[in-house]
């Protein structure tokens, strides 16, 4: 009988070591997953309004590239501090005439400053807050975001990019002149809005 209860207590204690191994592997393996963004994943998009009645345009850019890419124990720090370059001649509307795309090209980014590439960085304050800084036409402006967590993956952002934040005013009134006619509204007045609705899905990985 001696013998049978130190058996069994041997067998508890190694079960006990057991479990705690195991709850311990399971917690560094928890600890040690981070999250790194999916490149080629990314999709952007935009909305830009017209006439006084303020109807929306919009369109995508079918090109990102990314640099300076981090990890994080989620995938909103993953980001931070990642950098982005969009190339403008990747912009698309879906425009069934093929007139929109070519006049964009033309009468708006034409009329900026070193214009190729849309460029900026991805930023997450310590309140878990975020924005991007983004560089057109020769000058650096920060645009606040509001994010969606769809999954622990995939991340969506929202924010507004007001145009005379960058100078880009003289473009603004460039693309309503060469558009004067299609951004007329029923009161006759033509009108191209300084605002820009910003869009973008963001997909991640853990390694």
């Amino acid at each position: 009988m001696k013998n049978l209860k130190l058996i069994a207590l041997g067998m508890i204690f190694f079960t006990a070591i057991g479990c705690k191994d195991s709850k311990k592997t399971t917690e560094e393996a928890t600890a040690a997953a981070t999250y790194s963004i999916v490149n080629d994943s990314t999709k952007v998009s935009f909305t830009a309004y017209k006439t006084t009645d303020k109807v929306a345009v919009g369109g995508t850019f079918k090109e990102i590239t990314f640099t300076n890419i981090g990890q994080g124990e989620t995938a909103l720090e993953a980001l931070n501090g990642t950098k982005f370059s969009i190339p403008v001649s990747s912009l698309f509307t879906n425009d069934a005439t093929g007139t929109r795309d070519p006049k964009i090209l033309e009468f708006f980014f034409g009329v900026l400053k070193n214009t190729e590439l849309i460029s900026g960085e991805f930023k997450v304050a310590a309140d878990k807050t975020c924005s991007i800084d983004v560089l057109l036409n020769g000058k650096t402006a920060n645009i606040p975001l509001q994010y969606t967590t769809n999954s622990d993956t995939s991340l969506s952002f929202d924010g507004v990019m007001n145009l005379e934040n960058w100078d880009a005013l003289a473009a603004v009134a460039s693309i309503n002149k060469a558009c004067e006619a299609l951004h007329t509204g029923p009161d006759g007045v033509s009108k191209t809005w300084n605002e820009v609705a910003v869009h973008a899905d963001v997909l991640l990985k853990k390694n």
